[in-house]
């Protein structure tokens, strides 16, 4: 295999404490492109199958039955899938990353040089941490080798055992999920350059998705030398949820500023000034509980409504947890087609929304476009574009001014 031609301003290192990292050679100002990385492997959600296609992940008119045949250099990865759907009609239902794993095989089977994915980075040296799983997600991956041979054993030629549950575990811990500009999952691919990058709570970088390219662009001002850094999880939460997340899918612990100031972190689990003082194993009693709900309610705005009630005499409207269920809220209602229910708690969750999150987040760029959307849909066309403006505002810094989701946006708000 050749040897890597790098990224020009850009340089692997071994970043202390954190193994390797990417740096800049040279300065980067928000909003500016750092580079961008074809994914090496990916797969479209089933869901979005005739919405999206399924080549190149971009909107398009066609229909479902046709989602691979406008791409003649998809072929064998048509081949492969189609075989397996006409054995098992539908009986196939396998998960997303079996079906990225069973291309990734397909794709190494034939693979002879350096593919433009990995200019820095092979997708074999892709960190697995076999070592510090727990049995859970040993017998996840167990579940996804059966899975895959179960419905690729016909079509494949696998590696051994072993391989096989490195390479799953390789994407448990390098798998992105392709988002579009409401961040709603589009599908499943592997970024191996895109790897490199080290987490951070206070990130200077973020990371967005041109059909099935993936672009690194400065959400801050970057300096020669300085290490660039994205972010792995949702930063809405407190420093110990964050925490729990890194080291449950990634088996680390931020250092970051963030994380030792605890700065935001008050005014995350905000609570009520009530005459009497809430005591702190009240406080703790009650996050408990918010993490609970969390994980466990079903999406039923009843509960959603029953959580708030229950939370809203101990934690201010602010408060993360109950901010979540009001977003759950507006999600539910907006499925029920309750559009003004969807504004009502769209409109409590926005401001604390755009303190929580950094300027240039891509939550607050899609909570900005479903209100937006909304406002206009209920003939409130001032304020929906206004909305929209505030939206177009970060998507110009995060996707970048020629990216056809701000192109779009723009026809939008012209009425095209």
């Amino acid at each position: 295999m050749v040897e890597s031609e790098g990224i020009a301003g850009i340089d692997q290192f071994d970043s202390p404490g954190k193994g390797r990292g990417l740096r800049v050679s040279r300065a980067y100002g928000v909003g500016e492109l750092l580079f961008s990385c074809p994914a090496y492997s990916y797969v479209l959600s089933v869901n979005e199958r005739g919405f999206i296609c399924e080549q190149c992940f971009t909107r398009s008119d066609f229909s479902s039955s046709s989602f691979f045949f406008g791409h003649k250099k998809n072929w064998p990865m048509h081949k492969l899938e189609c075989h397996a759907m006409c054995v098992f009609g539908e009986n196939w239902c396998p998960s997303e990353t079996v079906r990225l794993v069973a291309r990734i095989i397909a794709r190494l089977r034939h693979q002879r040089e350096r593919s433009p994915s990995e200019k820095l980075l092979l997708l074999r040296d892709m960190e697995g941490h076999m070592d510090d799983m727990d049995n859970e997600k040993r017998e996840m991956n167990e579940a996804h080798i059966a899975g895959l041979h179960h419905f690729y054993s016909k079509h494949l030629d696998f590696p051994d055992h072993q391989a096989l549950l490195t390479l799953f575990s390789q994407i448990h811990c390098n798998g992105f999920t392709v988002e579009d500009e409401e961040l709603s999952n589009l599908g499943l691919a592997v970024f191996p350059d895109i790897a490199l990058l080290n987490h951070s709570c206070c990130p200077n970088v973020i990371v967005t998705y041109r059909g099935i390219n993936a672009e690194v662009r400065a959400v801050q001002e970057i300096h020669p030398g300085q290490e660039i850094y994205t972010s792995y999880i949702d930063l809405l939460y407190p420093t110990e949820d964050r925490i729990e997340r890194l080291r449950g899918v990634y088996y680390f612990s931020c250092d970051c500023k963030e994380c030792k100031t605890k700065s935001m972190d008050m005014e995350k689990i905000k609570v009520r000034k009530l005459s009497d003082e809430i005591g702190q194993k009240e406080i703790r009693d009650m996050v408990r509980y918010a993490q609970n709900a969390m994980e466990d309610f079903r999406r039923l705005l009843e509960m959603c409504e029953l959580s708030i009630d229950k939370m809203s005499p101990v934690f201010d409207d602010a408060n993360i947890y109950v901010l979540h269920m009001m977003y759950q809220a507006m999600g539910i209602c907006l499925f029920m087609e309750n559009y003004d229910g969807a504004v009502r708690y769209g409109e409590k969750v926005m401001k604390p929304y755009t303190v929580l999150y950094p300027a240039f987040s891509l939550n607050i760029a899609s909570m900005y476009l479903k209100m937006g959307r909304l406002y206009i849909a209920l003939d409130r066309k001032s304020t929906g574009i206004s909305a929209l403006q505030k939206a177009l505002a970060i998507m110009e810094v995060v996707h970048g001014k020629d990216h056809t989701y701000v192109t779009e946006l723009k026809q939008e708000m012209r009425g095209e």
